[in-house]
């Protein structure tokens, strides 16, 4: 499991295991908190095709379908 600090998230880099719509390498680009400083969105952008989607942060530490950094 990828251990995220929720602070940390913006502009960090992902690689997606398994690459779809040649879709592989991502940035964060946007996380917003409420209150309590829980994160209720984030926003993940592909680097080749500047697609945006919305992520639940947490799927980030899975590691069999994300990777810390650009491999």
């Amino acid at each position: 499991m990828n251990k995220i600090n929720p602070k940390a998230l913006i502009h960090s880099k992902w690689t997606k295991v398994e690459v779809t719509k040649k879709e592989k390498h991502f940035v964060i680009t946007v996380v917003k908190f409420d209150e309590q400083q829980n994160v209720i969105q984030c926003v993940i952008e592909a680097v080749m095709t500047k697609n945006e989607y919305n992520i639940d942060w947490r799927e980030l530490k899975l590691r069999d379908k994300w990777l810390m950094g650009w491999k």
